[in-house]
């Protein structure tokens, strides 16, 4: 059965620590509702009310264009091992980027990442668990180095320009506020 929290509990948090993936879901007032997996070491709950998360470079930057119109923002974790349960928190979320004075102090709760693009801050006003009774049992292999092995090889400049070409836009044509 479905439960509401004001805030994150010890039962949450050692769930989140169990997960190796969460997802994230954005919406701009108007068009496509944004649904989006996340996973590597790129999370960080810091309060009871609190979230944060680096985002590293990717096809798209929908979350950020997003967040530039509404801050609404939901993060989902799954339990894919023995526990049944599903975790969401829901809440406002503001983007900080590498141009942002906030961003050296937050982007050093993270492991360095090459690609790093955005950090987002969420202020969880609702958490809530559901049964994961019908979600399936899958096995954690290993992190994927593909983005690692991308964006290593580019420096400052070069993953400026794909920013500029690939996550300036939203699929509806909002401004991501990246690069700026």
């Amino acid at each position: 059965m479905a439960k509401r929290f004001a805030a994150f509990e010890e039962d949450h948090l050692r769930l989140i620590a169990e997960q190796q993936m969460f997802f994230v879901a954005t919406a701009a007032p108007t068009g496509r509702v944004n649904l989006s997996p996340n996973g590597m070491d790129s999370l960080r709950v810091t309060g009871p009310n609190r979230v944060v998360w680096l985002n590293v470079t990717g096809s798209g930057n929908e979350t950020a264009g997003h967040l530039r119109l509404d801050p609404r923002m939901t993060l989902m974790w799954c339990s894919f091992t023995t526990r049944p349960v599903i975790l969401r928190a829901y809440g406002a979320a503001r983007t900080v980027h590498p141009r942002d004075a906030e961003w050296a102090g937050l982007n050093g709760l993270f492991p360095p990442v090459p690609g790093a693009r955005q950090i987002y801050v969420l202020d969880v006003d609702l958490v809530q668990t559901s049964c994961g009774y019908a979600v399936p049992f899958y096995d954690h292999v290993a992190e994927r180095d593909t983005l690692r092995r991308w964006a290593e090889p580019r420096d400052g400049a070069a993953m400026q320009a794909y920013w500029a070409e690939k996550n300036g836009l939203t699929l509806d044509g909002f401004p991501t506020g990246t690069p700026e």
